[in-house]
């Protein structure tokens, strides 16, 4: 946390934790085990140290949870993928919980096709794999899969129409490669949206873009968001209340929503689940309070 940043994307608690709150339920599919898989970096490492932390709060042992990284651009997933199919055929419905990043995507999905590992069986969900992600690629091998996300394309309400069609008129008219012919939205996207909204927003009360004013006049500053739901500014931990959406990969790339939270769910940058978190409070002052 940082006096001078505001926070648009998901902490672990609005992404993670629902994602396998989800997959252990029984819409989910009742998930015993689970497979951690992920690009080696501190964002996979990070949240897979707070998952681990979480299913363990849940009871599920240590012999339950497999962690595997590999490197950026990592292409061969035959051998992990064998080791994810021998872990799930040992009598627990297994999921993997990926954080993948980039164009492994690509090789990782494709192998678990090869090794007949089908969703309905090994269902994987994604934090990094969204409608940009699924643009050209072949979507077989990935339907059915879930991703856990803010915003999708997909949500129907009259903000979020308005604000894929703005984005399709622009992409247009500005000739952007890959999104003349097939504009997509995505959560970052709709991230950086509100941030920018909020950031004139603050601008405006303010009457100055002095950054201390401005840093005052952001604190609870709200925004209809494309979600459907109204993003809040966190007046503390400078991050925004924002709802959770887990959808399920559709053949045509977009995303069908099969569960999500009925409101904004408040960030929590301290996860609780690590030990000695639980005494830390939510100041936006570079250090953490004890």
């Amino acid at each position: 946390m940082s006096k001078n940043v505001f926070y648009t994307g998901a902490a672990p608690n609005q992404q993670a934790i629902p994602a396998v709150e989800y997959l252990m339920s029984k819409d989910g599919g009742g998930a015993k085990r689970f497979v951690l898989l992920g690009t080696d970096y501190v964002y996979p490492r990070t949240t897979n140290k707070i998952l681990r932390a979480f299913l363990k709060s849940k009871g599920v042992a240590d012999a339950d949870i497999m962690e595997e990284y590999t490197p950026f651009g990592h292409s061969d997933y035959q051998t992990i993928i064998a080791k994810v199919k021998k872990f799930s055929g040992e009598g627990k419905k297994t999921a993997v919980i990926s954080t993948i990043n980039g164009d492994s995507n690509v090789p990782f999905y494709k192998e678990l096709g090869n090794a007949g590992l089908k969703a309905k069986d090994v269902p994987v969900v994604a934090f990094s794999v969204g409608e940009e992600e699924l643009r050209g690629v072949d979507t077989k091998p990935l339907v059915g899969h879930l991703a856990a996300w803010n915003y999708f394309m997909s949500v129907k309400n009259p903000t979020n129409t308005e604000f894929t069609k703005k984005w399709g008129g622009y992409a247009k008219t500005k000739n952007i490669a890959g999104h003349k012919d097939k504009p997509l939205t995505n959560d970052p996207m709709e991230a950086t949206y509100i941030g920018v909204h909020m950031w004139a927003q603050a601008v405006e009360k303010a009457k100055s873009t002095d950054t201390d004013k401005v840093i005052a006049a952001m604190a609870g500053q709200t925004f209809k968001a494309p979600s459907g739901f109204t993003a809040t500014m966190d007046m503390k931990n400078h991050h925004l209340h924002k709802p959770v959406f887990i959808g399920e990969v559709k053949a045509d790339g977009q995303f069908n929503v099969v569960w999500k939270t009925p409101g904004p769910v408040k960030a929590k940058p301290w996860s609780p689940f690590i030990e000695g978190n639980d005494k830390k409070k939510d100041e936006p002052d570079g250090k953490s309070k004890m």
